[in-house]
C-alpha cells in the first residue's frame, strides 16, 4: 500500500497531468495553500483527501502532508512533475516485494527547460529522495531546496521522475526572483558580502555551469539555463548585500 503526497498552490495548469500519472496509488493526499485558480476542484477528480493549509513554507507544508498519509510507503511528487510509466512499475515492484531492507530511495529526475531535456548544467540525474517509509523520514528545515532525509539504509532507483520546470521565460523569471530571496535569507548570516563578491561570483557561476558542468553541450537551451543560473546568483548576493547593509543604508537616507 502506498500514499502519494502533493503540496501545491495555484497549479491549475499542472495538477491534472501530475495526478493522472499517480492515479494508480492507493491513496493521494493533496495539501493546497488556498489556491484561487481552481486547483482543488481539479484535484477532486482524483482524490477526496484534499486539505487546505495556510502557506508556512515548503518544509511545513511537506511535513503536514506526511502526517495525513495512511500507508507505510510514501511517494512525494510536485505539481510540475510526472511519474513515468517505467518509474511506476519500479516503485510497485519494490512495494509489492515486501522484503526490501531500504527505508528510502533516491529517484533520478529528468528536468525539461522549454520542453527540452537538459542533460548537463548539473541538472541530470538530479537525484531526489521521494520514495520512503513514512516512519523513517524527516523533512529538512530549509527555506528553499528542502528535502526528505530517510534514516537507515537507502537505495537508488533506475527510472526517471519527469520534471517540467520551465515552460515560459516570463514564468521562470518570477520563480527566480522568489527563489533568490529565499536563498538570500538562508545565507545572509553566513558570510559578509563585499563588492568583490558581487563582481566575481557571477563569473564563477558562469564558468562552473557552462564549462565545468558542460552546459554548452545542451546548445541554446544550455546557454539560457546558464544565464538564468548567473542571474539567480547575482540576485541572491545583491539581496544578501542589501540585507546586511540595510541599517547602514537607513542611516544615510
Amino acid at each position: 500500500m502506498i500514499t502519494v503526497t502533493l503540496i501545491c498552490r495555484n497549479e491549475a495548469k499542472n495538477i491534472r497531468a501530475c495526478l493522472q500519472s499517480v492515479k494508480w496509488a492507493d491513496e493521494i493526499i493533496v495539501v493546497d495553500a488556498e489556491s484561487i485558480d481552481g486547483t482543488p476542484g481539479m484535484a477532486k477528480e482524483f482524490t477526496d483527501k484534499i486539505f487546505v493549509k495556510d502557506w508556512e513554507g515548503y518544509a511545513s507544508q511537506r511535513e503536514f502532508a506526511l502526517k495525513q498519509a495512511s500507508h507505510d510507503w510514501v511517494f512525494a511528487i510536485d505539481a510540475d512533475e510526472r511519474c513515468s510509466p517505467e518509474l511506476k512499475e519500479e516503485i510497485l515492484s519494490i512495494i509489492n516485494s515486501g522484503n526490501t531492507a531500504e527505508n528510502g530511495f533516491r529517484i533520478p529526475r529528468k528536468s525539461f527547460f522549454l520542453n527540452k531535456w537538459i542533460k548537463h548544467c548539473g541538472w541530470y540525474p538530479g537525484y531526489q529522495m521521494r520514495l520512503f517509509r513514512r516512519e523513517n523520514v524527516i523533512v529538512s528545515e530549509r527555506l528553499i531546496h528542502e528535502g526528505y532525509k530517510a534514516e537507515g539504509k537507502t537505495g537508488t532507483l533506475k527510472n526517471d521522475l519527469l520534471h517540467y520546470t520551465v515552460n515560459t521565460i516570463g514564468e521562470f523569471m518570477g520563480k527566480i526572483n522568489h527563489y533568490s530571496t529565499l536563498r538570500a535569507q538562508e545565507k545572509k548570516d553566513k558570510q559578509k558580502i563585499k563588492m568583490s563578491g558581487l563582481i566575481f561570483r557571477p563569473f564563477a557561476a558562469y564558468f562552473q555551469q557552462f564549462i565545468l558542468k558542460k552546459g554548452f553541450m545542451d546548445g541554446a537551451h544550455g546557454v539560457m539555463v546558464t544565464n538564468f543560473d548567473v542571474i539567480t546568483n547575482m540576485l541572491t548576493y545583491m539581496k544578501i548585500w542589501e540585507m546586511q547593509n540595510k541599517e547602514d543604508y537607513k542611516k544615510t537616507v
